[in-house]
């Protein structure tokens, strides 16, 4: 049984998309499972409907309009560098809204409902391959995931949109009771999962270097030092992840492959740039191509 894994990873995404492309057309792998949190679950849905030319679209056409119903952030460049700063209308509006986010974003959820349809969802849920999706329980302080075989046509939507939330940047969600949030603040990298549900093979695709090459620079408002501090800590998260994919994959006698990022894509994945993400998948594509060359063979990680 062979699994597609893929992280979070905001705009970063654009990348993962280039290398599944790869992987699904070009090395002909089938999956008979995907994992996906945050963007990760963006892309799986069409992936597994082999519907790769509609999400290249998606990612490659995208902005912050077309996330954010309330952006609590605006984008500024000085000396070459974006850099964000708060958007002091929004997030005021937001809060006196009774708002408990610095922004919203109902306008992911409606992009999600308009690019994947109630037909292709119904063809998906009938075929053999399983569909997961990532999302934190802030309530219960507990990570799910949600099976495309145990939800209709608007849970799924839902979970979708919920595992993609970056709280508190976008919107908090009360759903069954409880209240949830981004996935990638429980699993960013839920190689576990997948090989809990089965898979002897799993393909990884994680939106970070292996590597760390990033020297922050100093935060210059109180919007950069708390992405600052999310990225640190959603990195602790990854290499947690990532550690306890092998341990497991070692003792159910699973191959993991491993996709990352070979260079620092973005320092802010909150800001959607469609030039960017454009090439941002090319360069995924082309990666994954350089990665499965006769001449230089992907090296799985198996352990003795």
């Amino acid at each position: 049984m062979r699994a597609l894994v893929i992280s979070g990873g905001g705009s970063k995404g654009a990348f993962a998309g280039g290398v599944a492309q790869f992987l699904i057309e070009e090395a002909r792998h089938r999956y008979d499972l995907f994992v996906g949190t945050s963007t990760g679950s963006l892309l799986i849905s069409h992936l597994a409907l082999n519907k790769i030319d509609k999400i290249k679209e998606i990612y490659s056409s995208v902005d912050q309009d077309s996330i954010f119903s309330s952006c609590p952030f605006v984008i500024k460049r000085k000396h070459g560098q974006e850099m964000i700063a708060i958007n002091h209308w929004n997030v005021l509006r937001n809060f006196m809204k009774g708002s408990k986010t610095f922004g919203e974003s109902e306008n992911l959820r409606e992009l999600i409902r308009r690019s994947i349809t109630p037909e292709e969802f119904n063809l998906l849920k009938n075929s053999t391959t399983d569909v997961v999706v990532t999302v934190s329980n802030l309530s219960l302080n507990q990570v799910e995931y949600k099976s495309i075989n145990d939800c209709t046509y608007d849970d799924y939507c839902d979970w979708i949109w919920i595992s993609s939330n970056y709280t508190p940047f976008m919107s908090l969600v009360r759903k069954n009771g409880c209240e949830y949030a981004d996935g990638g603040l429980g699993s960013l990298v839920p190689i576990e999962e997948a090989i809990k549900r089965g898979a002897t093979e799993v393909d990884v695709i994680v939106l970070h270097t292996e590597v760390n090459y990033l020297n922050r620079m100093p935060s210059r408002n109180p919007f950069e030092l708390i992405t600052t501090i999310f990225a640190f800590m959603l990195d602790r998260i990854e290499h947690q992840n990532v550690r306890i994919g092998k341990m497991t994959a070692n003792q159910h006698n699973a191959i993991i492959n491993f996709y990352y990022t070979p260079t620092v894509l973005t320092t802010n994945s909150l800001i959607f740039n469609k030039e960017r993400m454009t090439l941002w998948w090319k360069k995924g594509y082309l990666y994954a191509k350089n990665k499965n060359d006769e001449t230089n063979p992907i090296e799985p990680y198996i352990q003795e």
